[in-house]
């Protein structure tokens, strides 16, 4: 599975991202800080965090709760199934 995180703050921004319109960095920015807080606030209960990954393959917005001290995930929309069958339907 090759997913990449968009709501990290560890991770070093690629050189693109400087190209990004002020709006939409301003936008990524709030749901950055969307996340953080409900992560904070134990909404999805003690020990797991929401976590919003791009799919590399698909270029697709996925949504996660994932277990914060094994890192795995617990739940995810679109499931997995739901991401390889779009991938296979990608027209070149």
């Amino acid at each position: 599975m090759e997913i990449s995180a968009v709501n990290r703050t560890d991770a070093a921004m690629p050189v693109a991202a400087a190209s990004i319109p002020s709006e939409i960095a301003n936008q990524n920015r709030e749901v950055v800080q969307a996340v953080k807080a409900v992560n904070q606030s134990g909404m999805f209960g003690q020990g797991e965090e929401l976590a919003f990954q791009m799919d590399s393959a698909t270029k697709r917005l996925v949504v996660q709760i994932i277990d914060s001290t094994t890192k795995k995930v617990i739940s995810q929309v679109p499931p997995e199934y739901v991401l390889r069958m779009a991938e296979g339907l990608k027209v070149t």
